[in-house]
């Protein structure tokens, strides 16, 4: 059976509950994207970065991974600061931002309600993550909370009690590749101290010099 495109289509219909929620906001916020996020980022990339789902405002909104919130504003920083992005980050898909050697793909395509996707929503849309690792070929992966990890990790075919989640944590995949495990770059756990700047350039920067051997 042939691998499904690597993003799904504007209209995709695979989960009712995202589907009623984008036309929700399709309603209100008619400037919004309202879609599933394509993945962004390098053509060829040594790092793929998974988060979980679009913010509503964020990336729901502008059509970019991680563009538009707090989340992007530390992420972009962050690889800016390693030679992982060129240009500067603004809010904007329109900034001149360019990532090097880097793509950003999420778990979950659509944006859920109060930013949890369900079970059988992460597994609904995992053939777009495997086609998109199978496209493009990372050497090295960066989840970007529990639930990036989890999928990933199945997406891979890989057994999760081998690979236990915690922030700073470096799996060797038995597929060769490399997997670092970070706390989500949110607000919420910048602003509790569950993820500090340093915490995240500490991961983001071993991963960086992992891709440049």
């Amino acid at each position: 059976m042939p691998l499904p495109e690597t993003n799904p289509p504007h209209d995709c219909p695979r989960c009712p509950r995202l589907v009623a929620f984008r036309h929700d906001n399709q309603r209100a916020y008619p400037d919004f994207f309202n879609g599933p996020v394509p993945t962004w980022g390098d053509e060829h990339p040594g790092l793929m970065i998974v988060g979980l789902a679009p913010g509503l405002k964020g990336a729901n909104r502008t059509g970019r991974p991680f563009t538009g919130d707090y989340a992007g504003d530390l992420l972009y920083a962050t690889l800016e600061k390693f030679g992982l992005a060129t240009g500067h980050y603004q809010q904007r898909p329109d900034d001149g931002l360019e990532l090097q050697n880097v793509l950003i793909a999420n778990a979950v395509r659509c944006v859920p309600p109060q930013n949890k996707p369900t079970g059988d929503e992460i597994k609904t849309c995992r053939p777009f993550l495997g086609a998109a690792i199978e496209h493009h070929r990372p050497r090295a992966f960066l989840a970007l909370g529990r639930i990036a990890h989890d999928s990933l990790l199945s997406t891979l075919g890989e057994k999760r009690a081998k690979f236990a989640f915690g922030h700073g944590a470096e799996h060797r995949l038995t597929s060769g590749a490399t997997l670092f495990d970070s706390y989500h770059c949110s607000r919420y756990n910048t602003n509790t101290g569950v993820l500090t700047t340093a915490m995240f350039e500490d991961v983001v920067g071993r991963a960086a010099r992992a891709i440049s051997q």
